[in-house]
């Protein structure tokens, strides 16, 4: 019998409704900012540690997600690397892709009636038409604010991207891939954007990790030009 003044229970149309919207908004938060910790998404999204555990658990039982070793750059601290989640194929197919066999079957007739260095002009020709903007954004900013003006720009394009700090320079992080499909089979379209990010910053890049080749983040490393290192130099030693 259910007690005086007891409020009703809601309906489990509505508790399954806020569980898939929870979990729909660990997997975007995975999506936006790469391979995560249980302690990085809990912060990120205002819930309990269990409370994301739980809804990792549903997410691996269901191919979106997938646990895997933490990389460490650098030195290693003491202890165990905190597993971190990112997303699986799967997982990346719930999202908006650019991408459909149709691509695939035109650029191999491209390849196969014109050649390889067909479809690497193809790819060149396609990203320079969208990098105007990732220009404008670049040219923009100080030398120091390059890499994350660009990882902005990428963003306004479905790439979810980050700039953050490395050792000698900073590490552009595209943690979503609207192509990833197609450039698994033409990675002729990953090589072309690491061109033009290269003549975009003015410097020598190097791809570190691609999603089409089965990493989680493409990652991109760029190191300090000496304008950019002058000036971060400039600003951490006043005159």
């Amino acid at each position: 019998m259910k007690n005086v003044g007891e409020a009703p229970a809601a309906p489990a149309e509505e508790l399954a409704t806020g569980e898939r919207s929870t979990r729909n908004r660990v997997a975007r938060s995975i999506l936006d900012h790469g391979p995560s910790t249980v302690a990085e998404l809990a912060k990120r999204l205002g819930l309990t540690q269990a409370a994301v555990r739980r809804h990792l658990d549903a997410l691996v039982a269901d191919d979106v997600v997938a646990p895997r070793e933490q990389r460490v750059y650098g030195a290693r601290t003491r202890g165990r690397p905190a597993k971190v989640f990112a997303l699986t194929d799967c997982g990346r197919d719930a999202f908006d892709q650019s991408y459909d066999a149709l691509a695939v079957d035109a650029l191999r007739w491209i390849e196969r009636t014109a050649g390889e260095e067909a479809v690497a002009a193809f790819a060149r020709d396609r990203i320079e038409s969208q990098a105007e903007a990732y220009r404008e954004a670049v040219e923009a900013a100080a030398p120091e604010d390059r890499a994350e003006a660009l990882a902005k720009a990428l963003s306004a394009d479905g790439y979810a991207a980050t700039a953050r700090n490395a050792p000698v320079g900073q590490q552009l992080c595209q943690h979503h891939c609207p192509v990833a499909h197609v450039a698994e089979q033409y990675p002729q379209l990953c090589e072309a954007e690491t061109e033009i990010f290269s003549r975009l910053l003015g410097t020598h890049v190097q791809r570190l990790a691609t999603i089409a080749h089965g990493d989680g983040v493409c990652t991109t490393y760029i190191p300090h030009t000496t304008s950019s290192a002058s000036a971060s130099t400039a600003g951490r030693n006043p005159a």
